[in-house]
């Protein structure tokens, strides 16, 4: 080729590249379908970061980049949580097989890349207690235990104190599983200051039974119509004109 052949050429080109970023003109980008998106990063802060926190770590809900919680968690677990949510919590079910919007791979990206990103297996240890509660817990004794670790921080009533808000005011518990109490109890909420089960209780680590007895304690403070602001609703007589006050 000769040289003007070969000026020409890149001639063509400079202006074909000009005339691609003009104003006005719409440049041809690559598209990728929503269910094709298969990067875990991607997946994660488009679906999970909004609650989870950025990275996973943390933020209206507990961190998933908490490698307790992933010693704790099995996959099923996560992945049951991923597909379906969580019934009477603010959990969202992602699959589509539950009306969400993610495939069931997808689901499965997330799954392993929590755990490839944020999982170390110096977490689990012999003294952690099984994910789901294995016996019955008293409530009474839960209560005692509450008063002696939790109440500390989290305070007696319904007001917190000045290290962290009330666990046991009716609003929260209406908004959180049995199973969400007891997973908080276990992994904590490092986020928030919150300590994990080796240091829930002064001077010992909480034991399978002690976490299952705080968790009765909670679950019997939940009261039976959450968000209810009065003891008493007055009831409406149907046959009785309603009075409009100017």
């Amino acid at each position: 080729m000769t040289l003007r052949a070969s000026m020409c050429v890149l001639a063509l080109a400079i202006v074909a590249a000009a005339c691609d970023n003009a104003p006005g003109h719409r440049s041809i980008e690559t598209y990728v379908a929503p269910d094709k998106v298969l990067d875990f990063r991607g997946l994660y802060a488009a679906n999970c970061a909004g609650c989870h926190g950025a990275e996973g770590r943390g933020g209206a809900a507990l961190g998933l980049a908490n490698p307790t919680y992933l010693a704790v968690a099995s996959d099923d677990v996560i992945r049951r949580a991923i597909a379906k949510g969580i019934p009477h919590t603010p959990m969202p079910a992602f699959s589509r097989r539950a009306g969400g919007m993610l495939t069931d791979q997808q689901v499965e990206v997330l799954v392993t890349g929590m755990r490839a990103e944020w999982a170390k297996p110096s977490a689990a240890g012999s003294e952690l207690p099984p994910y789901a509660e294995a016996s019955p817990g008293d409530v009474q004794r839960g209560g005692a235990l509450f008063a002696n670790g939790c109440a500390s921080c989290h305070g007696n009533g319904n007001h917190g104190s000045s290290h962290a808000s009330a666990i046991v005011d009716g609003s929260y518990l209406a908004l959180v599983s049995n199973q969400g109490l007891r997973t908080t109890i276990i992994v904590g909420r490092p986020d928030l200051g919150a300590p994990d089960w080796r240091g829930n209780l002064p001077g010992r680590v909480m034991t399978p039974q002690d976490v299952a007895d705080v968790v009765a304690w909670l679950a019997a403070q939940r009261p039976p119509f959450a968000g209810t602001p009065y003891e008493q609703t007055a009831r409406i007589d149907p046959s009785r004109p309603i009075e409009v006050h100017p």
